[in-house]
């Protein structure tokens, strides 16, 4: 099984409001960055969708190493989607987009780390580089 490293982050203005998503994937020596957005989401959508571009990019079944500066993907990943999963998603917020995650982790054995934001990480700085002028472009900035 491949070992990849994707490194996420989401960005949002006004929160809710213009919103961008980044991902970088890395194996070995090869390197694929994408970005895209939405006119009227939430910070906690963008981070989420993000992970999950970067999970539809991966073609066969991965261990991923996942990068993110948001406790949410990381504590909803490695903490708490097990428990939604049983209570059947019951008061969670994001259940399309948790569910989305689902289907395209299913294949993979997924760790996710948290990252601090804003420190000097340069893939963390990469793709918040890439989410925010996502954001910034949807809301005519």
């Amino acid at each position: 099984m491949k070992s990849i490293c994707l490194f996420s982050d989401g960005s949002c203005l006004g929160n809710p409001g213009a919103g961008g998503w980044a991902y970088i994937l890395r194996y070995q020596n090869h390197q694929k960055e994408a970005s895209g957005g939405e006119t009227y989401t939430t910070n906690n959508k963008m981070e989420l969708k993000a992970v999950i571009e970067g999970l539809k990019a991966i073609k066969e079944p991965c261990k991923i190493n996942l990068y993110s500066d948001s406790n949410y993907v990381v504590k909803g990943i490695n903490e708490w989607l097990n428990g939604w999963v049983m209570k059947n998603f019951k008061n969670v917020k994001n259940q399309d987009l948790w569910s989305e995650y689902l289907k395209y982790s299913k294949d993979h054995k997924i760790t996710a780390f948290w990252v601090k934001g804003h420190d000097g990480h340069p893939e963390n700085e990469r793709c918040d580089e890439l989410a925010r002028a996502q954001a910034e472009r949807i809301n005519g900035c």
